[in-house]
């Protein structure tokens, strides 16, 4: 037995590396990331349930898309008044499978019939828990939900037994018909009150006889203090599902204010960044004129310590002597500059005067003619000089080039 069980899961370990290591076309719709996770827990919902085995097959979705999935196939164990049945299940691993939770399907053979109406199994055979509902990636997990599958189906199975007339007897003789009692053909059935002349099959395919439907005599077989600690239990499930559902919303908002906080503090952190790689270039910048400015000081300090002792000599010093021009028209046209910038600041100051009243105005008026005659002259002046000097410079040249060529 326990070879079995190991050749089994060696063969199951295969199967799942292969099927998850392919590629291309016929590669599994699952994301890199969480395939090795896949296979883990595959690996352990098979080491606890045997009886559940993966495969892979076509899985068509409502909008008519088909794809290749992985599912899990085989029968989940339940305890039903103190019996163990074996209800026959699909688990599918959708495409966003672990992040979003797996389809989960009940699968009633032919003898089998789905309870109408169960309250987490719809007439197609999907199945809808608490715990699938509440599916909380990555702790949720493969094991857990068939645990929680044998829970909820001990308390309400889905499935029965499907009731299969009794053949008529090849020799039929008339009888008044009796509605006080009818005698079933089955001898396990016979010592039930209220069972219609209808017989449950043989025992299950999948290991014992499934119970049958409750309208007949689920409400003979149930105490009262089954039935309370039964309501009890899905009461404290009901309960401890809304305070999950209840703090898994509080903690996603927690994360939602975290995730703004980080965003803004990343904003942040960019923004002080450049600021700091601003204020570093500006300080390189900042020393570079520095050492230039300590350059230029050391140079005009040593200007000055060199003329230091020639200024003791010359004594007394005449401010408008101290620059000579080189020639006649530069003497001539520093005059006529000096004239002209004397007579503007003159015609400033009448300006101001008549704004201020301080002279009349006629007075004004012939003040400012006699300047302004003055100060053409000295600026028509200042124009012929600065042509003059513009062809001697060009003269000079053009003979300092000769020369060099002769040269």
């Amino acid at each position: 037995m326990a070879g079995a069980a190991a050749q089994n899961t060696q063969f199951t370990q295969q199967f799942l590396s292969s099927v998850l290591s392919q590629r291309g076309p016929s590669a599994l719709p699952y994301t890199e990331d969480v395939k090795w996770l896949i296979r883990q827990q595959l690996l352990s919902l098979v080491n606890i349930y045997p009886s559940l085995q993966p495969k892979t097959a076509t899985f068509t979705h409502n909008d008519g898309r088909t794809v290749n999935l992985l599912q899990a196939e085989g029968t989940i164990p339940m305890f039903y008044m103190e019996v163990m049945y074996n209800i026959p299940v699909v688990i599918w691993l959708m495409e966003s499978y672990p992040r979003q939770p797996p389809c989960v399907y009940v699968a009633p053979t032919r003898d089998m019939i789905i309870k109408r109406p169960h309250p987490h199994v719809n007439p197609s055979g999907l199945v809808s828990l608490p715990y699938l509902q509440n599916w909380i990636y990555p702790s949720s997990n493969l094991v857990d939900l068939v645990r929680n599958l044998s829970l909820v189906f001990g308390r309400d199975p889905p499935l029965y037994t499907r009731q299969i007339p009794a053949p008529p007897p090849s020799n039929p003789t008339p009888t008044p018909p009796d509605n006080s009692s009818v005698i079933s053909a089955s001898s396990s059935a016979s010592a039930r009150p209220g069972i219609p002349s209808r017989v449950y099959s043989s025992l299950s395919p999948y290991g014992g006889r499934l119970p049958p439907s409750p309208q007949h005599h689920r409400q003979h077989t149930e105490d009262q203090s089954e039935v309370f600690r039964r309501n009890a239990i899905d009461k404290l499930l009901s309960n401890l599902h809304a305070d999950i559902d209840a703090l898994r919303k509080n903690r996603e908002a927690e994360m939602e204010g975290l995730f703004s906080a980080q965003a803004v503090l990343r904003q942040r952190e960019d923004q002080l960044s450049k600021g700091l790689r601003e204020m570093q270039d500006e300080k390189e910048g900042l020393e570079q004129q520095l050492q230039m400015v300590l350059m230029n000081s050391d140079i005009l300090e040593a200007w000055l310590r060199e003329n230091e002792s020639k200024t003791a000599n010359i004594g007394k010093v005449d401010i408008d002597n101290v620059f000579e021009p080189i020639d006649a028209l530069s003497k001539q046209m520093l005059e006529c500059s000096a004239s002209d910038l004397a007579i503007e600041d003159a015609i400033y100051s009448l300006d101001k005067a008549v704004q201020e009243e301080s002279i009349p105005f006629d007075q004004y008026l012939r003040s400012i003619r006699s300047l302004s005659r003055e100060q053409f002259f000295h600026r028509a002046t200042s124009s012929k000089l600065r042509s003059t000097q513009m062809q001697t410079q060009v003269s000079n040249m053009a003979a300092r080039l000769s020369q060099y060529i002769n040269s």
